[in-house]
């Protein structure tokens, strides 16, 4: 089964191909779909930004594939949910990855309660377009002062969110094992699980 992620994030699909390894799905990015431009992220919820991302890849596909995409937004608790779905463009647009780490330690600077919930929202269409489906991860933990490693490419918030019961940052674990525990691998391995499923009825039908 052909599975075409709405990104072009090549760290992003290198965590989502370790959810996906010993499964019979093979991923295929925008790039690798021959899809070019990309779809309007204005909405205020991730769930419908998924949905966009998602449905602009399947307009582009040829509607003969499974298609997805993941939203996903840092919820600071001392800042009353900021920056919520809007984590990619919270330091501004164009911002690179350290430069939007920085912009997050500023504006935490001096606030003891560092809480926070990372959470990811998936949207899949099947090629007919007739099945959509929403699945969800999310994780709590806690914003460092000072990041130990550089965060990952286009992922600034890595260095900085340690998952609760763990003493680090997402950055500094493998992918196996964030994949384990994130928000973004608890929401793909739904999606996964969906997909297996999915895939046994056809074969029964």
């Amino acid at each position: 089964m052909d599975l075409i992620l709405a990104t072009r994030n090549a760290r992003k699909v290198e965590e989502i191909a370790g959810v996906f390894v010993n499964s019979n799905v093979r991923l295929l990015t925008l790039a690798d779909a021959g899809i070019r431009g990309e779809a309007i992220e204005d909405s205020n919820t991730l769930e419908q930004n998924a949905f966009n991302k998602s449905w602009f890849a399947y307009e582009q596909s040829g509607r003969d594939k499974w298609v997805a995409a993941d939203d996903t937004g840092l919820f600071i608790t001392a800042l009353n949910g900021e920056p919520g779905v809007r984590s990619a463009r919270w330091a501004g647009e164009g911002a690179s990855t350290e430069e939007a780490m920085r912009y997050c330690l500023a504006r935490m600077n001096g606030i003891v309660y560092r809480e926070a919930v990372f959470r990811t929202v998936v949207f899949a269409i099947s090629p007919s377009g007739r099945i959509q489906d929403t699945f969800i991860g999310e994780i709590r933990g806690h914003l460092l002062c000072t990041p130990r490693v550089a965060p990952r490419p286009k992922m600034p918030y890595s260095a900085l969110f340690v998952p609760e019961g763990h003493d680090r940052a997402l950055a500094e674990m493998t992918i196996a094992e964030e994949n384990a525990i994130s928000h973004r691998g608890m929401a793909f391995l739904r999606l996964m699980a969906f997909l297996k499923g999915y895939s046994l009825m056809q074969s029964r039908a």
